[in-house]
């Protein structure tokens, strides 16, 4: 019979297991949707590629959905996941689509240490394509700002 110790140890080696090195260095999860680099590549535009696989950003007010208004649900761009719904979406003057909330189980969330400062970066919890990042300076009820890359989304006008 297995000691708890074993025991233990084994579960703490299978999470482990889950963890594998992403090609930039940084530790990423294994996603449900999950795909080769040529495979993402083929799926996604060049710059969807470098923002949502590669965790680039957009050039500010470079995206249309900045000045979405409609009502609607903004997905995942790399898997189609909803994430946001337009009730969320405010104007943040930062020049990239900004949320208050995200809808649930939509994101994972992690350190991000990439510029010599830790923020928290935001990734798709589906495809752990990379989304934005979140931010304390936001409206209330949160007081968080979810400042997303707009190539990283969809938008579904009338969507719930």
């Amino acid at each position: 019979m297995p000691s708890r110790r074993t025991f233990l140890l084994g579960s703490a080696a299978s999470a482990a297991a889950l963890l594998i090195a992403s090609p930039n260095g940084r530790a990423s999860t294994v996603f449900e949707v999950s795909h080769s680099e040529a495979e993402w590549r083929k799926l996604l535009s060049p710059r969807q590629f470098q923002v949502l696989r590669q965790g680039g950003t957009e050039r500010p007010y470079s995206s249309p959905l900045n000045e979405e208004h409609r009502s609607g649900r903004f997905s995942c761009a790399g898997c189609q996941l909803p994430l946001f719904s337009s009730s969320a979406k405010f104007d943040s003057h930062t020049g990239w689509p900004s949320f208050w909330t995200p809808l649930e189980r939509a994101v994972i969330e992690r350190t991000d240490r990439s510029l010599g400062m830790a923020r928290t970066e935001v990734l798709c919890r589906r495809c752990g394509g990379h989304l934005g990042h979140v931010f304390d300076d936001g409206p209330r009820p949160t007081g968080l700002r979810y400042c997303m890359n707009g190539v990283a989304l969809a938008f579904t006008p009338g969507a719930a």
